[in-house]
């Protein structure tokens, strides 16, 4: 017998023992680990109007920050409000919403463009975007967030949102819907009117009430939530996403979007 195998024997009795005199409960031995901090998206609070001329320029800076971190990285909401967004009448589409203005007003918009990143700071104008996406992007969080989004009817939609946190939760939750490749009416920096403008991530509606609703968690709680909105016959249905995101004092701890499936899905487990 060689020296290694009377090593395994001896070690693979110690073992043995080791089990033999293990008494503590199963219930007992669980230990909370707390989840890797991980690398977050980037909200975008981008305020615009279809009569601003420089707010394609926005939509530009946009599509290249998504083109540099990855689409699923940089998560843009264009919110049309103020005395350049316009509201629908029988000549014209317009985007403008009575949340979006609430928005425009809270936060101070004084021109457009103009937004906000992870709600750190204050407004900014596009020339900075790069500077704080880089920043927002590089921190970690605590938080981890699965999103799915149906219809339960024609113009229903239902959201299931999972939320786990390593530390104790106390902030608020908001979910908004948003519609893209909208045909409508936008001035261009060269001063024309284009009819034929695409207009993606669009505010449409505010789908937990226009501030969102309280959330709060204890650590490592894995909370599962469901919501319902009704989606207005305008909109393409083909086209909607959600929002949702947890912000504080601080700002936004953590943001996801996700599609609005048009077919059946089949839903998985969640894996943390």
């Amino acid at each position: 017998m060689t020296f290694r195998n009377i090593i395994n024997i001896l070690f693979s009795l110690l073992v043995l023992l080791l089990i033999s005199c293990n008494t503590i409960d199963e219930t007992e031995r669980y230990v909370y680990r707390p989840l890797n901090s991980s690398s977050r998206a980037v909200l975008i609070e981008d305020f615009t109007g279809q009569r601003c001329i420089n707010c394609p320029n926005a939509a530009k800076e946009i599509e290249g920050l998504k083109l540099q971190y990855g689409a699923d990285s940089i998560i843009a909401v264009g919110i049309h409000s103020g005395p350049l967004a316009v509201y629908s009448n029988s000549r014209v589409l317009g985007l403008r919403t009575e949340e979006g203005d609430a928005y425009y007003e809270h936060w101070g918009v004084e021109q457009e463009p103009m937004g906000l990143i992870n709600r750190r700071g204050s407004l900014s104008t596009l020339d900075s975007w790069g500077t704080l996406v880089r920043e927002a992007i590089q921190q970690p969080t605590d938080i981890k967030m699965e999103l799915l989004a149906d219809f339960v009817e024609p113009r229903k939609v239902r959201v299931d949102l999972t939320v786990i946190g390593s530390e104790p939760i106390d902030a608020k939750l908001q979910l908004w819907l948003t519609e893209s490749n909208i045909v409508a009416m936008q001035m261009m920096p060269d001063g024309s009117a284009n009819p034929d403008y695409v207009h993606n991530h669009v505010f449409r509606r505010s789908i937990n009430g226009t501030w969102g609703e309280p959330y709060h968690s204890a650590q490592g709680e894995i909370r599962r939530l469901e919501f319902e909105c009704e989606v207005d016959e305008a909109w393409n249905t083909d086209h909607l996403a959600v929002v949702a995101f947890i912000y504080g004092d601080k700002g936004v701890d953590y943001v996801t979007e996700a599609p609005v499936a048009t077919s059946m899905t089949v839903e998985t487990d969640v894996e943390w």
